[in-house]
């Protein structure tokens, strides 16, 4: 209707590059009445918004330097679609209604195509194969056949295009179109199945369809098929050995959950449900059966011999759950809550555990255990029942989940004396190889962090250590270039970088290699922005404690501060000396009042109303008011200090707040005197106008509360490298390709 000539023509006379579609005349013959004029208008539009997504305003489609493919799409955008409307008018067999309808469904397929293609949910060399199908469908809906055959043989986009044009609502065999675009997108997207079974049971292919989705994902089958639904009553039914095992799992009251870690040990009749009854109501007994199974299964997940193929479990991920569960509570739960009560009491109910189930809590209890917990508990019961040596431990378990062990060990300053109890000569050594080795065969980022964070502890500790593990990193980097993997250059490309910055010798600029900042510094200028001084804001809460650390804060404001705001519901502080900094404070205010709440909001108005961003943030309350805290953390955060018990496992969380911050915290308690002690050292560095050099400003610190019981749990920025790796990483690969970002492990 608007051939391209036409419109380059109509083009110039208007003197807009731009112009749209719907703005020329319709070619001679087409011209449509007036009651459908509306409707081949909204079609010239949508054939307007088509030609400019690719993000120029003309009357031309580029997908790419393939000018075929562009001229091609160009021609269906523009001659073809004008033709195929100039046929439907010309149409003598159709009636109006149909004609309609036809109209109104290239619209659609056009809006359909153009939000999906901005969306990159689509090709657009797809483009012709779905007016193909879409005139293929009229012929047969003008002449009242079925469109049966013509979804049947079409990909699940085409078949799905068609429908969502709603032109061929009226079909025959629209119904029966539906289903097979339906199943079709089932077995692009099987973890869709159960999901969209149980609005539409009666699929014609459902069992199948179930069949599919139980075999790639069990935990899905066990959780639909413990409902009291028509969807329920068919997985139930079918007659499969693996779905007979789930669905009698699912419907055994509260046991389910706890056969279902054992479900590949009983569909190969190793296990029955019978002998996990006989220990699912003895927390020890039942751990112990996990353990067992986890290193059955790790075993068979060994191959035989190089090459061979390894042995598939059932739900591995389930078990991994379970036992990460039951190793957190009772044992590490209990160990935890008796940390003030003598070792001997402490640690009984450890006492009953093998050197292998004594691995697997402090491996699958990592982000629970206490410091003490591990090295006056876990750790000397784990090696006295291995014989003392490490190469039997490791041996004991096969090796599983060392990684994460080495870099727990790093963290808490056991792992020289882990790797002297390898006797064989050169052990050692391998194992720290072994711990480098092979990140570019792993499909998610654990064993890269686990490496990264104990990096930052082995560096502090063991020197040469370090040195051979940036070697092995180095050669790993070399290795995977020669081998063009390009998962393993950027992972080691990145450890490379990241040990190398902790030597201000090497001059590694992780700003400058990644766009991240360092871990092992803060500058002072980034911590003065937009001014010559450094705001501080901090956090207290109106319980007993926080009226106790509002009081000790408002007493170290003493020689060299000054007060400058007294409000009824918060205060400021500046220094006299050094360089200038303001310490920003809300009054411990009574909480079930609200008043706290408005004291905090008070004064967040009142920084925001004069566009002070503060730059360090101080928590000084109880874990459970920290996530209050961590909601109003500003971007420009550089240094975020978690004074609560256990916030160290809320580093994600102040990350997703302020992505460039230093996050200070405690990994079990958190004592007022190391807090405040922090905080006295920390605003004597700011005042210095010097950047904050963690390594040395930590050692600092040490002398002057390292012996203070619960001090071995802060964690400085330096020593939680992964963090770091984690963004680094997902700023390269945002880069390269945004679909592997991750966030998390």
């Amino acid at each position: 209707m608007y051939p391209v000539l036409r419109v380059l023509i109509l083009t110039l006379l208007l003197g807009a590059p731009g112009a749209a579609l719907h703005a020329q005349k319709p070619a001679a013959g087409c011209q449509p009445p007036r009651q459908r004029q509306l409707f081949h208008d909204y079609v010239d539009r949508q054939q307007g918004n088509a030609l400019r997504a690719d993000g120029k305003a003309d009357n031309e489609f580029r997908a790419g330097t393939n000018e075929d493919v562009n001229f091609q799409l160009t021609h269906v955008l523009t001659k073809r679609i004008d033709a195929l409307q100039c046929s439907i008018e010309q149409d003598t067999l159709a009636r109006d209604q149909k004609k309609v309808a036809f109209i109104r469904g290239i619209e659609r397929m056009l809006i359909n195509f153009t939000s999906n293609l901005r969306a990159r949910r689509v090709q657009p060399a797809h483009l012709p194969a779905l007016f193909d199908a879409y005139e293929a469908a009229m012929a047969l809906d003008r002449t009242g056949a079925s469109i049966v055959p013509l979804v049947q043989r079409s990909s699940y986009e085409v078949g799905n295009y068609l429908l969502l044009s709603q032109a061929f609502d009226n079909n025959p065999g629209r119904a029966e179109s539906r289903n097979i675009v339906l199943s079709k997108y089932l077995q692009l997207r099987p973890e869709r199945i159960f999901a969209t079974l149980k609005d539409n049971p009666n699929l014609p292919n459902r069992d199948s369809l179930i069949l599919l989705a139980a075999y790639k994902f069990p935990r899905q089958l066990y959780d639909y098929a413990a409902a009291s639904n028509s969807l329920a009553f068919a997985i139930r039914k079918l007659d499969d050995p693996l779905v007979s095992a789930v669905s009698k799992m699912a419907t055994s009251g509260g046991s389910g959950q706890l056969y279902f870690p054992f479900l590949d040990n009983i569909l190969k009749g190793k296990m029955t449900f019978e002998q996990i009854d006989a220990v699912k109501n003895d927390p020890v007994k039942y751990y112990k059966l996990l353990v067992k199974t986890r290193i059955d299964y790790v075993n068979r997940s060994i191959p035989s011999e190089p090459g061979a193929a390894r042995d598939t479990v059932f739900e591995m991920e389930g078990l991994t759950r379970m036992l990460q569960r039951k190793a957190i509570d009772p044992f590490v739960n209990t160990i935890n809550a008796l940390h003030e009560k003598p070792d001997p009491e402490r640690f009984k109910i450890l006492q009953g555990l093998s050197a292998t189930e004594l691995y697997y809590l402090a491996v699958f209890g990592e982000q629970e255990v206490y410091t003490s917990s591990f090295v006056r508990g876990i750790y000397p019961l784990m090696m006295q029942k291995a014989g003392g040596r490490g190469d039997s431990l490791m041996m004991l378990v096969s090796f599983d989940r060392f990684k994460k062990f080495i870099k727990m060990a790093a963290g808490y300053n056991t792992l020289d004396e882990f790797l002297k109890a390898f006797p064989g000569k050169g052990q050692a050594e391998k194992l720290m190889t072994a711990f480098v080795n092979g990140l570019e065969r792993t499909t998610t980022l654990e064993d890269g962090v686990d490496v990264a964070d104990s990096y930052a502890s082995i560096v502090e500790s063991n020197k040469p250590l370090a040195a051979r593990m940036l070697e092995n990193v180095q050669a790993n980097l070399e290795r995977n270039r020669t081998q063009n993997n390009q998962r393993g250059i950027v992972l080691y490309n990145l450890l490379s970088k990241i040990f190398q910055s902790a030597d201000s010798t090497k001059g590694i600029d992780l700003s400058k290699e990644f766009g991240v900042p360092p871990v092992y510094s803060v500058s002072y200028e980034s911590l003065t922005p937009d001014t010559n001084r450094v705001f501080i804001h901090q956090f207290f809460y109106g319980d007993k404690d926080g009226v106790m650390n509002y009081q000790r804060q408002l007493a170290a404001l003493g020689k060299g501060w000054k007060k400058i705001e007294d409000t009824k519901q918060w205060m400021a502080f500046a220094s006299t000396t050094g360089k200038p900094l303001t310490l920003y404070f809300n009054k411990p205010l009574d909480e079930e009042s609200g008043e706290l709440e408005k004291a905090q909001a008070a004064l967040s108005d009142y920084l925001i109303e004069r566009g002070i961003q503060p730059t360090v943030v101080v928590h000084r309350g109880h874990s459970y008011y920290a996530d209050y805290t961590i909601e109003q953390i500003q971007p420009a955060a550089k240094i975020v200090f978690l004074g609560s018990c256990g916030g160290y496992h809320l580093i994600h969380d102040v990350l997703s707040h302020a992505p460039d911050a230093h996050i200070i915290a405690s990994k079990q308690t958190g004592y007022n005197v190391i807090n405040q002690a922090f905080l006295d050292l920390l605003f004597q560095q700011l005042r210095s106008g010097k950047p904050v050099e963690w390594i040395p400003f930590w050692k600092d610190f040490a002398r002057t509360s390292g012996k203070a019981q619960g001090f071995e749990d802060y964690i400085p920025p330096h020593r939680n490298l992964g963090a770091l790796f984690i963004k680094a990483y997902n700023s390269q690969m945002g880069v390269a390709n945004d679909d592997e970002r991750v966030s998390s492990k």
